[in-house]
């Protein structure tokens, strides 16, 4: 990879990652569906902008971890196709990073949503 010379450059770098991480890797492609539904259902429920400011950082979380795992999956099998027990710890923490992001956004789900629900059940509160 050759070094960007300009601004422009940079932002397509990064772009070209967006775009690689949304072609190769499902996951990211599941993360990016939820967050359409999320932000619609932020929209429908009229979210005040505390609410939909948890919520968006909360998506960011989860797509940048997303994002870092693939990078350090990538980095990995560039490494050794082989397999090897660092490898294998390299891997599940960065998979364990996307799992405590996912379970922190959806807390912040549970504490927007279910809150706004017409229907709230008794053990929800």
């Amino acid at each position: 990879m050759k070094r960007s010379r300009t601004l422009l450059e940079s932002f397509m770098y990064a772009i070209s990652g967006i775009l690689y991480t949304l072609r190769t890797q499902r996951n990211i492609r599941i993360h990016f569906l939820t967050t359409i539904l999320v932000l619609l259902l932020s929209w429908l429920m009229n979210l005040r902008a505390l609410e939909l400011l948890l919520v968006i950082v909360a998506i960011t979380l989860v797509i940048v971890a997303e994002m870092i795992n693939t990078a350090i999956e990538t980095v990995v099998d560039m490494y050794t196709k082989e397999y090897h027990p660092l490898a294998e710890v390299a891997k599940n923490v960065a998979a364990g990073a996307v799992l405590i992001t996912v379970l922190n956004a959806i807390m912040i789900g549970y504490y927007v949503f279910l809150k706004k629900l017409p229907m709230s059940f008794g053990f929800l509160k």
